[in-house]
């Protein structure tokens, strides 16, 4: 052991070879990272402003809105510092750090399209006890459920990663702290325990999907049976965006956890790698946006009342 190196920091490897693509990388990541940032505080104001969107289903979207805009500030502002300023070192507290707040908001996702998905069941499928199971109370306990199940769980796994130094090697073949990565370069001990932790995790995940398989069923089955035109377009719009984040949160899940770990760093690894962990932060307020009718009226509401003020203002 007196003759093993301990590392201490990490090299993050891109696909960039000449500093003229580390720029350009460095500005395609702050082009994502302030459209997201955009998108997603801008989906927050609106469901804070707007009164007509104090409801528990706007409170649970902006409370995704914020997920992904903490999900994606984990990841991309060091990716842009380190492409600007041409630096690959990350720090070993700064690497496990990353990954911990990377797992939280993940697993907090999947907790909130959990209950996102029943409060729809209940609001669809069973509209006359919406009011009396859906309270206040309830949403600030599944809110409190969902972050306490994903600060145990982040905690866990990134204990597990890290509870013994890193002596093989300290290049990462990816532009942030990736889990497989850091499963490639740990030592051979640390695989027992993450094993079991994979293991748990892929058993909370299809309970998970299963409950929200059932959920989304069973709402669909009871639009089919809406015989009012207005009560089926409000169930379609009110579904439709949640489903099309779950899909693309699933999809992306499954590419990060079945494409294979990268022994070098290439373009299509860099992609693959920023469809699962930009994209849906950057996507899902335009599904918000597009999807939803009560978001795009209350939008163009706010909108209008700036552009009233701003000239107000002028003419003043």
């Amino acid at each position: 052991m007196n003759n093993l190196t301990v590392f201490t920091e990490f090299l993050l490897m891109d696909v960039a070879g000449s500093r003229e693509l580390q720029v350009l990388q460095g500005v395609l990541f702050l082009v994502i990272y302030l459209g997201a940032l955009t998108g997603n505080l801008l989906t927050v104001t609106v469901i804070v402003t707007d009164t007509r969107l104090h409801s528990p289903m706007y409170f649970f979207i902006s409370n995704l809105a914020l997920i992904d805009l903490g999900s994606i500030s984990v990841i991309v502002p060091k990716a842009i510092m380190n492409s600007l300023t041409g630096r690959k070192t990350i720090s070993l507290k700064d690497c496990a750090a990353q990954i911990f707040l990377y797992l939280l908001f993940a697993v907090v996702e999947i907790a909130f399209l959990v209950v996102m998905s029943y409060d729809r069941y209940m609001a669809i499928c069973h509209p006359l006890h919406y009011r009396l199971i859906i309270t206040p109370s309830l949403c600030s306990q599944a809110t409190a459920g969902s972050w306490a199940s994903g600060l145990v769980y982040s905690a866990v796994h990134t204990g597990a990663l890290f509870r013994l130094p890193f002596t093989k090697t300290n290049v990462i073949q990816q532009y942030f702290c990736d889990v497989p990565q850091i499963l490639r370069i740990s030592s051979a001990d640390v695989y027992v325990s993450e094993f079991v932790v994979i293991v748990l995790s892929v058993c909370i995940i299809l309970i998970c999907f299963k409950f929200m398989c059932f959920s989304y069923v069973n709402i669909f089955s009871t639009v089919l049976k809406m015989h009012s035109k207005e009560a089926l377009n409000k169930a379609i719009s009110t579904c439709t965006p949640q489903l099309a984040i779950l899909l693309l949160f699933l999809i992306s899940g499954v590419v990060a956890a079945f494409i294979p770990i990268p022994k070098k760093p290439s373009l299509k690894n860099l992609l693959t790698a920023m469809f699962y962990t930009v994209v849906p932060p950057f996507v899902n307020p335009i599904i918000y946006c597009l999807r939803n009718r009560e978001i795009s009226a209350a939008l163009q509401r706010m909108f209008k009342r700036s552009s009233h003020i701003t000239s107000r203002g002028f003419l003043e």
